[in-house]
């Protein structure tokens, strides 16, 4: 089972990039097959290419031999009304003939190509879609392990070289080896002699292109995940623009930009170096044979064995079938780095969530609200817990402060209740159901969140409170920003509703953002309810505004509350004081300060500090 990037070790020989190439093929064959009338199109099209391109010199012997040079064979021409014609009348439908040929391979060609560019775009854009949905679905471990621009260097340029060499590169070599295997046919019918002498270079030509092929292949790979590593630097600068200018961190990052941006130009110039390198090599091997050829060809028409038009069609032959051989050196380093690209895209796509519906999983039905903790053990590496043995129970309807020290557990226990990680060991039950025996997707439907620091999204103010319930109506989006607290305001943004966020809501008020948050959470009308520190960083006005919005939106739900602010906690039904994992103290507000320990402790030192603030700013006020 996969829970990250794998690392893959990179193909040694061309016959390791064929596989995989051959892996890619087979792994998204589903997605290829749905094309496949497209695909066969272009096939016959490729085909007409390849029988146009063997007629394309046929007219071009018989001017040579039956009229240039009349005498140049006794054989009558192969059509036999032909053989009546003027000559006059004969030199203008054979030139006719090579326009026709031409014509028929453009328009075999422009077939060919339009019908596999649309397959192929419709082909990526699902492949595209499907990476962009598997990524979302991956669990919480995964993306706190991997780096966000090199993801989205994987969705947006992965994904795009490999539709940009499916054109550029795939069909020209696909078309040139046909045409090669075609011609090399025909020349072999038409003089074995000359065709093996042309055919001598191939060895040395396979040796080199397996040679340099294999280092492109690597240049790629590596120059790709320096891509990745850059798009990752990038990506998190600007996330965190605020702290990196506050920091005075531009020219550290810079730095390492710059490093990366550096290495990356070095791989792109040392393929481009190789790439050459093998082009030359082919045009020093084409020449070579095609000279070999002509030598032998001429000696052959002079001692009357063959026509000046049975060489010039051979040496015409000769020259488009080493046409494949002089691209291939282009074709490989594309190939090459569309492999790579592809290989990044299946490591994604074979990487397994760890949180997945269960074989049997349910529709989880309507939630009372019932949580039960049964021993519940939780560490995100193996040999560090972070929660142990927890055991609790909450019924419908009652309020559950999480109380204590950072890095006691309590962020940890709620996202164990949303299933964004699975516990190693216990179990947690809702209405006496193991969460494990719903889907995922029906679970977390069921439970309203409310963070610190609450993601809007850059869509309309609309869209932002209906992404709690997607199909929300406008009167129930309306109820929900008026148990917010948040409709007057919102009515009053340019376009209300329809006011567009900017990104992650930077347009509005800390309090504001909130205020749309817990709309949000209200339009799901869930029978449990989270809230991570919810009031904080805000001001007095805004946390009034908030907290009556809270006091709504958790009436009559199942309500866990996530608070260093133990004024927050009061109200409780239930107060848990979380320290290293585990549930120290337990009990309503009025048990654990007459139990006198860590809770009331902590209490009375908050309503000293509060108490010295509160007088302090008033005799600053009096100043």
């Amino acid at each position: 089972m996969k829970s990250g990037l794998i690392k893959r070790k990179r193909p040694k020989t061309v016959k390791s990039a064929c596989k995989g190439l051959r892996r890619i093929m087979q792994r998204f064959w589903p997605e290829i097959r749905k094309e496949r009338f497209l695909l066969t199109l272009a096939w016959v099209g490729l085909i007409g290419e390849i029988l146009a391109q063997l007629l394309e010199p046929w007219p071009l012997k018989l001017i040579f031999d039956h009229i240039i040079i009349p005498d140049a064979t006794e054989l009558p021409l192969p059509i036999p009304f032909l053989n009546n014609l003027p000559q006059l009348l004969l030199l203008t439908l054979l030139t006719l003939g090579i326009i026709l040929a031409t014509a028929l391979k453009a328009g075999a060609s422009y077939m060919s190509l339009v019908s596999l560019s649309i397959a192929s775009s419709r082909i990526i854009a699902e492949i595209r879609a499907k990476l962009y949905g598997h990524l979302q679905r991956l669990s919480l471990s995964f993306h706190s392990k991997a780096r966000n621009g090199d993801l989205i260097t994987r969705i947006i340029n992965d994904i795009d070289r490999l539709r940009e060499v499916t054109i550029t590169a795939a069909v020209p070599l696909m078309v040139n080896t046909l045409t090669l295997v075609s011609m090399v046919g025909v020349m072999f019918w038409m003089n074995a002699q000359l065709a093996l002498i042309g055919l001598l270079v191939f060895p040395l030509f396979i040796f080199t292109a397996t040679k340099l092929t294999q280092q492109i292949h690597q240049v790629a790979r590596q120059q790709r995940r320096r891509e990745g590593a850059m798009a990752a630097t990038a990506s998190e600068a600007i996330n965190a623009i605020k702290v990196v200018q506050a920091l005075s961190l531009e020219g550290m990052l810079e730095s390492l930009f710059a490093t990366d941006n550096t290495k990356s130009l070095e791989d792109v110039a040392r393929t481009q170096q190789l790439s050459a390198g093998l082009q030359r090599t082919v045009e020093i091997l084409v020449a070579l044979a095609t000279a070999v050829v002509l030598w032998r060809g001429v000696q052959l028409v002079t001692q009357g064995a063959a026509t000046p038009g049975d060489l010039l069609v051979f040496m015409t032959y000769l020259k488009t079938s080493f046409k494949p051989t002089k691209q291939l050196a282009k074709h490989m380093a594309q190939i090459a780095k569309a492999t790579a690209s592809g290989e990044r895209i299946i490591d994604i796509l074979d990487t397994i969530p760890e949180i997945r519906d269960t074989q049997g999983a349910i529709e989880a039905p309507a939630f009372e609200g019932q949580v039960c903790f049964r021993n519940v053990a939780f560490g995100y590496e193996p040999a560090k817990r972070i929660l142990n043995g927890l055991s609790f129970g909450v019924q419908p309807g009652q309020r559950v402060a999480l109380v204590g020290p950072s890095g006691g557990g309590k962020s940890t226990l709620v996202s164990l209740l949303l299933r964004l990680y699975d516990p190693i060991e216990g179990n947690i039950l809702i209405d006496g159901h193991d969460l494990r025996q719903y889907r995922v997707e029906s679970l977390r439907r069921q439970i309203s969140i409310v963070l610190q620091d609450s993601v809007l999204f850059a869509v309309s103010v609309r869209d932002n409170i209906a992404y709690g319930a997607l199909g929300a109506t406008d009167a129930e989006i309306e109820a929900a920003a008026r148990l917010a607290n948040a409709h007057d305001f919102i009515m009053a943004l340019p376009q209300g509703y329809a006011t567009p966020m900017g990104e992650r809501g930077a347009t509005l008020s800390g309090g504001q953002r909130q205020r749309i948050a817990i709309a949000r959470a209200a339009v799901r009308r869930a029978s449990i309810v989270i809230l991570d520190e919810p009031t904080v960083g805000l001001d007095n006005e805004n946390e009034q505004a908030v907290t009556e919005a809270l006091e709504r939106l958790t009436q009559d739900c199942t309500t866990f509350l996530i608070t260093h602010n133990l004024q927050g906690a009061v109200s409780a039904d239930q107060i848990l004081y979380l320290e290293q994992g585990q549930i120290l103290e337990r009990g309503s507000h009025d048990e654990l300060m007459r139990l006198g320990q860590r809770y009331a402790a902590l209490y009375q030192i908050q309503s000293a500090i509060e108490h010295s603030d509160h007088h302090g700013s008033a005799y600053v006020n009096c100043r």
